[in-house]
């Protein structure tokens, strides 16, 4: 299965695995990440991004696949739309079926309101059912969400907004508590008290899991009590524009079902972006750990409709995504498997970095040492370096793997890789959406009425992401749109509805001389090879 250079490489690894497993790696200084990262990360390759010529963000740069999607043409022709019949009206409508429209249609119901969530999927298939690791909260007696903020605002590089760092970590506490009164069955000691490990940037072992079925074990749960208490799910139906009234409040959403391509009207009080991330873009040519409706599609209506968009030019690439097999290459290998032990390795078997630096610098730090130093392990796709996850059991003890983290495990199994007594092979891979649409710490955007949670949303974690912070702001932030909508449908009397700022980006982009053959949003990747 393995080519002859890759078996002489696990042979260098094998036989240094006693010593790098005691090896302590120094971390790196701030200028040296700062050097590292403006050299090699990929948000920092100048001619991969485009300057928007149009809309609320003109003149700033984002990676030119959302360009082209943010200045593309409607999916439908407006004078076409008839906005008279309505489908589905209701109070709050949730536009994405993953952690944060869920956990924002369980609040908004909480509040008395008549919620609807849509999803062009299904209820949970979303980014939230493939996070592994685990979710940050800071409710240890040797912790504190203000050491939780200083991680997070260091790792992002200061760049988050404070107003929603904040709600995000002294919320956290309580968003565990919430989610183990619903029944996710977190990792516990005999005596109930939660396990709790180290992730990449963070100062104290604050990261609950599930084994690596954390995300999983979230979403089932919320998918659950959305479904128990009988909140309305429409499948397969995708949010192709969003409607406003004659004010430019939000007001609904014309939908299409994906199956029979019928269009639908859904009026609302209030409406909750909940659409997720990009990964399926494939950002520079980038493979990714995203599910398959991750096409930036929040970020598009949302723009379209006149909201702004903040650190839309920043992404996050896993440091380690599967780079063989080529079967399962992109696929996330949680960081949860360097906070038990294992260390980053490359083709002459030397530890080459600290294994729990950020993402951003631990993504960079595997690009150089593939690209610039040519010390990457050659496999089918490129190149990858080695994740020596039998350092696990030599420092953890037997048994430790397939306890803490099984579903790694059973996923290289598949293919007669035993994680146990083989290293793997990873390379980075297009993992979250660092910005998205700029919010109020209430969760309400630009516009008037419309409310966003979850990946779709910028700002919450600045530039860069620590892990296990995904999960918690699906939490938090979904659960506080989910409130605020509902507070402010109680107050709003849906005006005369319309797309008249469908018809008017159009002629912005007439007037800016844009011409382009693609519709947006994308809803779907295509993946059809051309001759």
């Amino acid at each position: 299965m393995y080519t002859k250079e890759m078996l002489e490489s696990m042979k260098k690894v094998e036989a240094n695995r006693e010593a790098n497993a005691v090896l302590e790696p120094r971390r790196m200084t701030a200028e040296e990440k700062d050097t590292l990262l403006k050299t090699y990360h990929p948000d920092y390759k100048q001619e991969e991004f485009d300057v928007l010529k149009i809309g609320p963000n003109k003149g700033e740069k984002v990676p030119k696949e959302l360009a082209a999607l943010l200045q593309a043409n409607s999916r439908i022709q407006a004078e076409e739309i008839d906005l008279s019949r309505v489908d589905y009206d209701v109070d709050v409508l949730i536009i994405g079926g993953g952690g944060a429209g869920a956990s924002a249609a369980i609040e908004a119901d909480n509040a008395g309101a008549k919620a609807m969530i849509v999803t062009k999927l299904r209820i949970g298939d979303a980014n939230t059912m493939m996070a592994e690791g685990g979710i940050q909260a800071a409710d240890k007696p040797n912790d504190s969400p203000a050491i939780h903020y200083l991680d997070a605002f260091g790792g992002g590089h200061f760049a988050a907004k404070p107003e929603l760092l904040y709600k995000l970590v002294t919320e956290a506490p309580e968003a565990i508590l919430w989610l183990n009164e619903l029944g996710v069955e977190f990792d516990k000691a005999p005596d109930g008290t939660m396990i709790t490990t180290h992730g990449g940037g963070t100062s104290r072992k604050r990261m609950h899991a599930a084994k690596d079925y954390s995300g999983a074990e979230i979403m089932r749960t919320l998918r659950d009590e959305v479904l128990n208490r009988e909140i309305p799910v429409v499948d397969f139906t995708a949010a192709i524009e969003l409607i406003l009234d004659e004010n430019g409040k939000a007001a609904g959403a014309v939908l299409l079902n994906m199956e029979t391509q019928e269009i639908l009207i859904a009026r609302a009080k209030t409406v909750v972006i909940a659409t997720g991330g990009a990964g399926r873009l494939h950002y520079q040519g980038f493979p990714t750990s995203n599910h398959y409706g991750a096409t930036a599609d929040g970020l598009v209506l949302a723009y379209r409709a006149g909201a702004k968009l903040l650190y839309a030019d920043t992404l996050q690439y896993h440091p380690t995504g599967a780079a063989y097999p080529e079967q399962i290459f992109g696929a996330l290998v949680t960081e949860k498997v360097r906070s038990l032990g294992a260390k980053l390795v490359n083709v002459d078997g030397e530890v080459f970095m600290h294994p729990l630096e950020t993402r951003d610098v631990s993504a960079a730090s595997i690009i150089r040492e593939c690209k610039a130093r040519g010390k990457g392990v050659a496999t089918p796709e490129g190149m990858g370096v080695w994740l020596d996850t039998p350092m696990i059991e030599l420092k953890g003890g037997e048994g430790t793997i397939e306890k803490r983290i099984p579903a790694m495990m059973r996923m290289f199994g598949k293919y007669d890789i035993d994680i146990r007594k083989q290293p793997i092979l990873v390379y980075p891979t297009l993992h979250y959406q660092n910005g998205g649409i700029d919010i109020s710490s209430d969760g309400q955007s630009g516009v008037e009425n419309l409310f966003v949670a979850g990946e779709a949303v910028g700002g919450i974690h600045g530039r860069n992401r620590l892990m296990g912070n995904s999960l918690l702001d699906v939490v938090v932030f979904g659960r506080n749109a989910g409130r605020s909508a509902a507070a402010k449908a109680k107050d709003v009397t849906v005006g005369t509805l319309t797309l008249s700022h469908v018809d008017a980006f159009a002629k912005e982009m007439k007037d800016a001389g844009i011409t382009s053959d693609i519709v947006s949003p994308k809803l779907l990747p295509d993946y059809r090879r051309t001759k």
